[in-house]
């Protein structure tokens, strides 16, 4: 399977922590960065075939990108930053969406997931993480949490995504943009329903699954991991020393 890697994005307080990161994505953690980090656990994996890095230009000849089969300029929008890195691949064919991030990403993790996004047949595939499997491996990384009816989850940073899908992304996308500063027009989106079913923890992962292919126009499922390193990830300045803990043992 394919892999992009999403290493784009502005100069933010994290990559300013160290000088000449263009982003958080080449910020080093133990003498290695995130991204490169996350290009080890994917060059490893047996079930990776071509790698596609999108991030900015200034980053072309970086050691830690050595093992990437293309470099793609990055977007102004995450949504720019996807059709740049999916452009060309097949449109029925399952891509692998990585964030560059995840400090402590494994070959384990990686072929799992694939392994599991093989038995399930839709458009767009969200990795995801139980709160008792974070917490038995990674008690002090914080995460925002979503109670359903199943259990309480938090979201990864592997996707999967079928290429013919990204249009119908793109577009919902930008509905939410537009309507995110306005709650009705963002439950409408979504549904009273499953918005009440939600704030009361009795939403169950089958029927957020359906409303979303509903709303996206394509089938939509979600991928529960049992490898926290799939969601350890670093997005604040407070998660730099704490990843260095973690890689160190």
């Amino acid at each position: 399977m394919d892999a992009v890697v999403l290493a784009g994005g502005p100069l933010d307080d994290i990559a300013r922590l160290q000088p000449g990161a263009p982003n958080k994505a080449f910020v080093r953690i133990d003498n290695l960065t995130l991204v490169g980090r996350v290009m080890t656990a994917l060059r490893g994996s047996r079930a990776i075939g071509r790698i596609v890095v999108v991030a900015p230009p200034s980053v072309t000849g970086h050691p830690d990108l050595a093992n990437a089969d293309e470099l793609r300029p990055d977007g102004a929008r995450i949504t720019e930053s996807l059709r740049n890195g999916l452009a060309g691949f097949k449109p029925d064919d399952a891509v692998l969406i990585v964030a560059s991030d995840m400090p402590v990403l494994t070959v384990e993790a990686v072929d799992d997931f694939i392994a599991r996004l093989g038995a399930l047949d839709a458009d767009l595939v969200y990795g995801c993480v139980e709160k008792s499997t974070h917490l038995r491996s990674y008690p002090d990384v914080p995460h925002t949490w979503a109670r359903m009816r199943e259990g309480t989850f938090c979201g990864g940073g592997i996707v999967g995504i079928k290429p013919r899908a990204l249009p119908l992304l793109e577009r919902f996308v930008e509905r939410l943009g537009a309507a995110r500063k306005h709650p009705f027009r963002v439950a409408s989106l979504f549904g009273w329903d499953m918005l009440a079913r939600f704030a009361i923890a009795q939403l169950s992962i089958a029927a957020a699954e359906a409303r979303a292919s509903k709303i996206l126009g394509a089938p939509v499922r979600a991928l529960v991991s049992p490898y926290a390193e799939t969601a350890v990830n670093v997005d604040r300045v407070s998660d730099v020393p704490l990843a260095e803990r973690l890689v160190r043992g």
